[in-house]
């Protein structure tokens, strides 16, 4: 998904055929409704075109039209998707298929190292060491949620501390 910018217009260029593959409906709902906002599906961009260090425009392609065509742009925001980036963890904790890291719940028996007891909520195959936000297995992927997992930690932190 990319955003783009020329002047107080905004086009967002979607891979997939919605916006609701990806998005929340409230935020759609919310993009519908602002005049300045054009959305594109089945588009991305191909190239980036800029002058002086500024970006002048974008060409772009649409799904079953190859052709390309130029998008204005002073600015851009490129969102790709979440790819967790957690190869680095290899062999240290236990990981989903696409790399997102198990924790609590969803470790099983054999991943779970302690045997006094179970995971913390957020307690990865390590015990003691915790995972919040996008990077979790079954997240939400969303800031506001991220955020509250991350303070959570914080009391899981605590416990484990006074537990061990």
């Amino acid at each position: 998904m990319y955003f783009s910018r020329y002047a107080s217009k905004v086009t967002i260029l979607v891979r997939a055929d919605s916006l609701a593959k990806s998005m929340s409906h409230y935020l759609i709902e919310q993009i519908e409704a602002l005049p300045n906002v054009e959305v594109l599906t089945n588009t991305r961009a191909v190239e980036a075109h800029g002058e002086d260090g500024h970006l002048k425009s974008l060409d772009i392609v649409t799904k079953g039209d190859d052709a390309r065509r130029s998008l204005r742009a002073d600015a851009c925001f490129v969102f790709i998707g979440a790819v967790p980036r957690t190869d680095w963890l290899d062999g240290v904790v236990q990981r989903d298929e696409r790399g997102f890291i198990l924790a609590g719940p969803d470790l099983s028996e054999d991943q779970w190292t302690a045997i006094d007891r179970d995971p913390h909520l957020l307690e990865t195959s390590v015990p003691g060491v915790f995972v919040a936000g996008d990077v979790r297995s079954r997240s939400m992927k969303r800031v506001a949620s991220a955020v509250g997992e991350g303070s959570m930690v914080v009391s899981f932190v605590h416990q484990y501390l006074v537990d061990a």
